[in-house]
């Protein structure tokens, strides 16, 4: 991997973590067509680079995340995240081939954006608009939905978390901004599994590499996050679920044409 491939990807990552299209279906075939999705780094950079976008939740929210006062905020975090934890964990091996498999994964992305069609008409009545006002059930509720993108690469952790609030009753603002908040400790243990787990590929090149990466995903995410929050509560789901229904038949079509992604 090259500065300019790892600026794409970082880029990318900016732009889509907290998008409902899935940020790691992005990089993963953006790693394919570039020709570096066998690289076992360039895997490990596709899951650091996340550190980056979570500074951009912290320094937005600073100051929902450093009231310490607030304990209860903390509370539903933990609970939302646990069930993300333990079938992440179980299902490593799962994970790890199916992010593999870009054709998987463009599936998921059609899928996905035939179910957030109909998201904005099914969710209706909604009356949670603040963090406050979500119960503890409800925050392991949400991250049970959260499970669905652990186990499915492509689906989208913030599709599924928006959802799963949208059907505990939250409005679209609100359930964006759980999201993420909930994007935190989701990402740091996936970040921090991952780096544990590849530390032997850390040489100072590769070091150099992660850094450069976290920087521009974390610019990135930073426009990112204060468009997304203002066009989501006009807009709906509706667009973007229009764009994965086109880049998945593009890629199915890819892949059914003999075109070579390299893993694909």
């Amino acid at each position: 991997m090259d500065y300019l491939q790892a600026f794409i990807l970082a880029v990318i990552e900016g732009l889509t973590e907290f998008l409902p299209v899935s940020s790691t279906g992005h990089m993963v075939i953006a790693s394919s067509f570039m020709g570096i999705g066998h690289d076992d780094f360039v895997k490990l950079f596709e899951v650091a680079i996340q550190l980056g976008a979570i500074l951009a939740v912290v320094v937005l929210y600073w100051k929902k995340f450093f009231d310490f006062s607030k304990w209860q905020f903390y509370l539903k975090l933990i609970i939302s995240v646990i069930p993300a934890l333990f079938f992440g964990f179980l299902l490593n091996d799962f994970i790890d081939n199916t992010l593999g498999n870009p054709l998987f994964i463009a599936v998921v992305l059609l899928l996905g954006g035939i179910v957030l069609l109909f998201i904005d008409k099914l969710f209706k009545n909604q009356t949670i608009d603040q963090e406050k006002d979500i119960s503890n059930i409800s925050a392991f509720k949400i991250g049970m939905f959260q499970v669905l993108a652990v186990v499915f690469p492509g689906l989208s952790r913030s599709a599924a978390t928006i959802i799963g609030g949208m059907q505990q009753k939250l409005t679209r603002h609100a359930a964006a901004e759980f999201s993420f908040f909930l994007a935190v400790p989701t990402m740091c243990a996936a970040t921090g599994y991952k780096l544990l787990k590849g530390i032997h590929l850390l040489n100072a090149e590769n070091v150099k590499l992660l850094l450069f990466g976290n920087l521009i995903a974390f610019i990135v995410a930073i426009i990112a996050i204060k468009s997304f929050i203002g066009f989501l509560s006009r807009h709906g789901f509706r667009i973007f679920g229009w764009y994965r229904i086109i880049i998945g038949v593009v890629l199915i079509t890819l892949y059914y044409s003999g075109v070579e992604m390299n893993v694909l």
